[in-house]
């Protein structure tokens, strides 16, 4: 089943400087092979749902593995079987009625 997913990891406990911890989360998405758009406070992934899934436990493996000792992570989601649409779908139908 493919997914779309905003995902917000945070380690806390790390300081106040976050964009390590990001670049090597979008690395871990990246290496799985899935589609991802960052933006300002999250990135929006699209793929396969373990596919997706298992990049998100990785993530997390990877950010303790820097040396966070606790993360929070805030995830939306949405799934469709009428059709398949991808986020540049999504973001295209609000776009052409502005």
């Amino acid at each position: 089943m493919n997914v779309l997913v905003d995902l917000c990891i945070v380690p806390i406990g790390v300081g106040v400087s976050l964009s390590t911890y990001v670049a090597a989360c979008e690395r871990v998405l990246t290496e799985a092979g899935l589609k991802i758009s960052l933006h300002s406070y999250g990135t929006n992934v699209e793929g396969e749902w373990d596919a997706v899934f298992a990049a998100v436990k990785r993530c997390h493996e990877v950010v303790h593995g820097m040396g966070a000792p606790r993360i929070t992570t805030t995830i939306k989601l949405g799934t469709r079987t009428d059709r398949v649409q991808s986020m540049e779908d999504k973001v295209r139908s609000v776009r052409e009625k502005l």
